[in-house]
């Protein structure tokens, strides 16, 4: 069955707010919630997206314009809009298992920098960079030039 790809993407949205972290938590959300979407939305969808469509969704959407635009409506949402956030937290972190250790027995490793908006209690954007390639004040820079402040 063919999924329209707004649809997927609210069930994925809604999945992941809910604490999915797998393409298989996904479809469980979707087997849960199935009665529910099809009602509120208006639809007749019989079965759920299953695991390998959510797969599918994220090789092929766009997802890096699909977060500038949840980017956009998140700071709609703050009274202001951008203007309205007045404090912006960064934070960044090595994500596990990526340390390398180099001949000259440092390590490289990979980390995620995000910058949450205190007014929402959301992280409004996030980037990756690795140690041996960047820096965390070059991506921190990098991300906040995205935002359009």
């Amino acid at each position: 069955m063919l999924y329209p790809q707004w649809f997927l993407l609210l069930v994925a949205v809604l999945g992941i707010l809910s604490g999915c972290r797998s393409s298989r938590d996904l479809e469980a959300f979707a087997r849960r919630h199935r009665e529910a979407l099809n009602q509120a939305l208006g639809l007749e969808f019989k079965r759920w997206p299953s695991d390998a469509t959510f797969l599918y969704l994220f090789d092929k959407a766009h997802l890096q314009e699909f977060a500038q635009v949840l980017q956009a409506w998140m700071i709609s949402q703050i009274p202001g809009g951008a203007m309205g956030l007045n404090q912006l937290v960064c934070d960044g972190k090595t994500l596990r298992g990526s340390a390398v250790e180099q001949e000259d027995g440092s390590h490289q490793f990979v980390a995620q920098v995000t910058v949450y908006a205190r007014a929402l209690g959301v992280a409004l954007a996030q980037t990756t960079y690795d140690t041996g390639e960047s820096s965390e004040r070059a991506a921190l820079k990098e991300l906040l030039s995205t935002l359009n402040l």
